[in-house]
């Protein structure tokens, strides 16, 4: 018999077989827990969730949402004396409303699914991080997850409408409403999304769907080094272009992909940057973009076809796990303004050389978020100056820590640092007011333990 034997005698499915314990208590972060939890439950409704987290909260055991565990913060980590909830089995599309643009789902879904069920309506789901094939909008939600086509379409928070939370005290909250417009009472859904399961359990979500764009429009293009590439991306602002997408990758990231898919994009140019335009103008708006690229670019390569374009598409998406293949890496998430972009690539460079650290950089350059990968080297030297120099770069050049893939575990010395002492202690105020026992996820984000 064990502490736990009054909740787990309640629920419908759980497990406390260590082979379960270990692969629920990581992440996709590389992060190592300090021991294993105690039982994974695998929610099976709201019910499950409001009867495990009043349990904890009545007897001070912490609770670890999860979803897929794609998360590279160490946002799931659950070591030793908590229970892990896991809500990959809250997996329902309850709902689309065609004609009011909406879906109503629960937060185990896969991003990617909540896209095609959508397109069955002619519309789709927004959000488009590059982990949607396998990450849960829940865990979007967690993190206010971004993606490919966040420079003109937001980020996660800007399509969820409504949340069905679990707080820490195991009572059910209804946040935000089912229409566009509303400013009745504080923003809760707003403060929800993002908070890293610190604040509430999600148990369901009432998102935005939009219109699949008439047409689109794709190109790359290459630069004979990365500062150019950039540059051409504040050229691209100025002219008052709204591309859809607008990535970047440099050339230790175009090398990586080289060498896994046996391409040659490294010997085209020392950077790379894939831009799409949508709308009924796709193809007018892309040819004026391909002009400002033309004037500094060395190749640029444009589709219409659908197909084409995947295959253009493809080139961003085999960035993360090309680089993978070279060994254990540290997925860093940093933003600056637009206009300080060149000025980040630069810094990442010097980094690269005052270390001797292997670092690949790609970004979502129209909006600034960058994605440093740092490579771990058994054989090579310390990485934690270059990702400390990395995170110091991002806030004096007026950015945050992270755009999209939250604190977790891993930044959280960084904090104070950004936030100052009392906007922390506000933040921790309103944790106390949603989780007064202090069970949710302790030790992530914000939370002081």
């Amino acid at each position: 018999m064990t502490d736990l034997d009054g909740l787990l005698a309640g629920l419908p499915s759980w497990s406390t077989d260590p082979a379960d314990l270990a692969r629920a208590g990581v992440d996709r972060s590389g992060a190592i827990p300090d021991g294993l939890p105690l039982a994974v439950v695998y929610a099976t409704g709201t019910d499950d969730v409001v009867r495990t987290v009043s349990y904890a909260a009545a007897h001070g055991v912490p609770v670890v949402p999860r979803g897929a565990g794609s998360g590279v913060s160490g946002g799931a980590l659950a070591g030793s004396g908590t229970i892990v909830l896991d809500l990959s089995r809250l997996n329902r599309i309850v709902e689309i409303r065609p004609d009011d643009a909406i879906a109503v789902v629960e937060p185990g879904v896969i991003t990617a699914d909540l896209d095609r069920a959508a397109a069955e309506h002619g519309l789709r789901y927004a959000p488009d991080p590059a982990s949607a094939a396998f990450s849960t909008i829940g865990g979007n939600i967690a993190t206010n997850a971004g993606g490919l086509r966040c420079v003109k379409y937001g980020v996660t928070r800007d399509s969820v409408l409504a949340l069905d939370v679990v707080t820490g005290d195991g009572r059910l909250l209804r946040t935000g409403r089912t229409t566009l417009k509303g400013v009745t009472g504080y923003d809760l859904t707003s403060l929800v999304v993002g908070s890293e399961g610190t604040l509430g359990v999600v148990v369901g979500a009432t998102v935005k769907l939009l219109p699949i764009p008439l047409a689109t429009a794709t190109a790359t293009a290459y630069f004979p080094d990365a500062r150019t590439a950039v540059e051409a991306v504040t050229s691209l602002r100025r002219t008052g272009l709204r591309p859809s997408t607008l990535e970047f990758l440099d050339h230790a990231t175009l090398t990586a992909i080289d060498d896994a898919q046996g391409g040659d994009l490294g010997t085209r140019g020392r950077a790379f940057l894939l831009v799409q335009t949508d709308g009924y103008g796709a193809e007018d708006e892309m040819a004026a973009v391909v002009e400002v690229l033309k004037a500094t670019a060395t190749v640029v390569e444009t589709s219409g076809d659908a197909a084409a374009a995947d295959r253009l598409l493809a080139t961003r998406r085999q960035a993360l796990p090309s680089i993978e293949r070279l060994g254990r890496v540290l997925i860093e998430d940093v933003v600056v303004p637009t206009t300080r972009l060149a000025d980040a690539v630069a810094g990442i460079e010097r980094i690269v050389r005052d270390t001797g650290v292997r670092i690949f950089t790609f970004a979502h350059a129209g909006d600034g978020n960058l994605h440093p990968i740092v490579l771990v080297e058994d054989d090579g030297p310390p990485v934690g100056g270059a990702v400390d120099a990395l995170f110091a770069l991002a806030l004096d050049l007026g950015g945050t820590l992270t755009g999209e893939h939250g604190v977790g575990v891993l930044k959280r010395d960084w904090l104070t640092a950004e936030l100052g002492g009392t906007s922390l202690d506000l933040q921790q105020r309103i944790k106390a007011v949603f989780d007064p026992a202090g069970v949710l996820n302790p030790g992530k984000a914000i939370t002081d333990r």
